[in-house]
């Protein structure tokens, strides 16, 4: 019923930048929080930044001032505005929403902890 599908992801040079994207899919009224995670080789997934409906945002201290994350509520989306990227920004970035709250059929229905299946940020020197 609520699919998360990413996008924009690629290979990029030091210092340039990449925009992801983050849609939800179904019958939406509205979700809390959504947010990107990523996981590099050899790590474990980590917090990348958060939104939630307010919006508040939150921020990992290795991305703050240079991703910005933005959501816009109309087209169910997310975004990771990534500039000045590095080479330890390689990773799988990871879209997550939660408290989705959606209508399947007549009722309504919590979804909670929502994941896509990710998009390849590749950052080379």
């Amino acid at each position: 019923q609520v699919q998360l599908v990413e996008s924009g992801g690629g290979l990029v040079q030091a210092g340039e930048s990449l925009r992801l994207s983050c849609a939800a899919s179904g019958t939406i009224v509205s979700i809390g929080a959504m947010g990107w995670y990523r996981q590099a080789p050899g790590k474990q997934r980590e917090l990348v930044a958060t939104i939630t409906s307010i919006p508040s945002t939150n921020y990992a201290d290795s991305v703050k001032g240079r991703f910005t994350i933005s959501r816009d509520n109309a087209k169910n989306t997310v975004y990771l505005q990534m500039n000045s990227l590095k080479s330890e920004d390689t990773a799988v970035y990871y879209c997550n929403a939660d408290r989705i709250l959606y209508e399947s059929g007549n009722l309504r229905k919590w979804g909670m902890d929502y994941w896509g299946k990710g998009t390849l940020v590749t950052v080379s020197s």
